[in-house]
């Protein structure tokens, strides 16, 4: 039996270029910014061939009924559901293989009469079916849903900013096995892979120098997206993380569900997401939502993107720490910066303040043009020092002093710092309604967006 992707009515991209990857030992990988396809060299061999012997559709309908009803045998999801027997029997057998399902019992107990017991089917509450990963600049965070999308794992570990990219995959791959161990949690049936990383992605830029492995010499992108796949021979998509945590802000939770929000995160780097029209934006080249490097201060300080005075070398958590120490402060952690706001130490309070007040000479003209009705800052500075989002709010809100009566709610996120790995399996996924109008996959001009922003 073959191995199946069951991750939503988006699988069907998969299956256009199964034949292919059945006769070629290619990795295919994804942009979800972008409207290309890539087909690169990797350092696997698939294990089993994938064909679509069962439509996923049907195993979707038997994990939301094993899910509602608990274990059943074949015969009453036949009931619930209205397929065949043969059919049935087709598809429960690929969710059992791909680790889905389980058979915990049989009917033996309740049967009258003669005949063979029947076997009831659970969804195995231990395997991960979806994975989300979000490389920030100096942490990992992972998150894993089972079938029916509940989280079983999920945690994080940090990291050196100035790790490579092979050092970083390593950390974020012994995270996974940590939780694997922590949990009982097992990924051997890994529907597909969810990457968000640091940084703008598009097809536009100019190759970006990874790491060099095998003799290849890859994209960061590339180089991640084979590792995960030869780790866990699963379909990968990549995408920046803070779009990646925009979308789950507004889609994750039903009560969070709203067609305008404008969100910026605010942690080691600075990146934002734009729903507009309840649609999750990319933009022509995937660059929407780069609030990060929008210049505060012309004359400021040079940012890593080749500008100065960027946001990013304002309000991310770096930039605090630094100007903190520059003025005076021993603040060197985001735990002694936290310990600082609550003593009220006036030379970090200002420094915040200012930071604040950078934010929201950012999101306020944001907020004029796009009318959202909620901004959310998310972010481990936030969360830190709550009066940066104070003094931006206050920016925000004169801006908008014109529209004040339908002036957005300014809200600090809900979602903490696991919103980058639940938009990327939201996004694994592809059902919400956020992305109707977001870019798919496409067959024409194969390639993978290039990095800009590697180490």
């Amino acid at each position: 039996m073959s191995k199946h992707p069951s991750h939503g009515t988006g699988s069907h991209w998969l299956f256009k270029f199964i034949k292919f990857l059945n006769k070629k030992p290619y990795l295919l990988c994804w942009s979800v910014d972008g409207k290309n396809w890539r087909l690169y060299a990797a350092l696997m061999a698939r294990k089993k061939p994938l064909t679509p012997s069962s439509d996923t559709l049907h195993m979707q309908r038997i994990l939301r009924v094993l899910g509602q009803y608990g274990a059943l045998s074949r015969s009453e999801l036949a009931e619930h559901i209205g397929l065949s027997r043969t059919t049935l029997s087709e598809v429960t057998n690929a969710l059992i293989e791909c680790g889905a399902v389980f058979v915990v019992n049989t009917d033996a107990d309740q049967r009258i009469g003669r005949g063979r017991p029947a076997e009831r089917l659970a969804l195995d509450p231990e395997a991960g079916q979806l994975m989300g990963v979000d490389f920030g600049h100096g942490r990992v965070h992972v998150s894993v849903v089972d079938a029916s999308h509940n989280v079983i794992a999920s945690g994080g570990i940090r990291y050196s900013a100035t790790s490579t990219w092979v050092q970083r995959i390593d950390f974020a791959l012994a995270l996974i096995d940590r939780l694997g161990e922590e949990t009982g949690a097992h990924f051997g049936a890994l529907q597909g892979i969810g990457i968000g990383f640091p940084g703008p992605l598009s097809q536009r830029m100019a190759g970006g120098s990874g790491d060099s492995a095998a003799g290849l010499h890859r994209t960061a992108g590339e180089l991640v997206c084979a590792a995960f796949a030869d780790r866990f021979d699963a379909p990968v998509i990549i995408d920046n993380n803070s779009r990646f945590a925009a979308l789950a802000e507004a889609s994750w939770d039903s009560s969070l569900d709203t067609e305008h929000l404008l969100y910026l995160r605010l942690s080691d780097g600075i990146g934002g997401g734009l729903v507009v029209g309840g649609r999750l934006l990319s933009g022509s080249s995937g660059f929407a939502g780069e609030l990060g490097h929008v210049s505060v201060d012309v004359g400021g300080l040079p940012c890593h993107c080749g500008k100065r005075g960027c946001l990013e070398t304002v309000a991310s958590v770096p930039a605090i720490l630094a100007r903190c120490q520059a003025d005076g402060a021993a603040v060197t952690t985001l735990e002694k910066l936290r310990t600082a706001v609550g003593q009220g130490d006036p030379i970090v309070d200002n420094v915040l303040r200012n930071a604040g007040r950078a934010v929201g000479r950012v999101l306020g003209p944001a907020a004029v043009a796009l009318n959202p009705s909620e901004i959310v800052v998310g972010g481990e500075l936030v969360d830190a020092a709550p009066v940066v989002l104070e003094q931006a709010a206050g920016i925000i809100n004169y801006e908008l002093l014109p529209m004040l009566e339908t002036a957005p709610r300014i809200r600090t996120a809900r979602l903490g710092d696991e919103a980058g790995s639940l938009g990327a399996i939201v996004a694994m996924f592809h059902q919400s309604p956020l992305l109707a109008s977001y870019p798919k996959p496409s067959t024409r001009n194969p390639s993978v967006p290039a990095r800009r922003e590697v180490s």
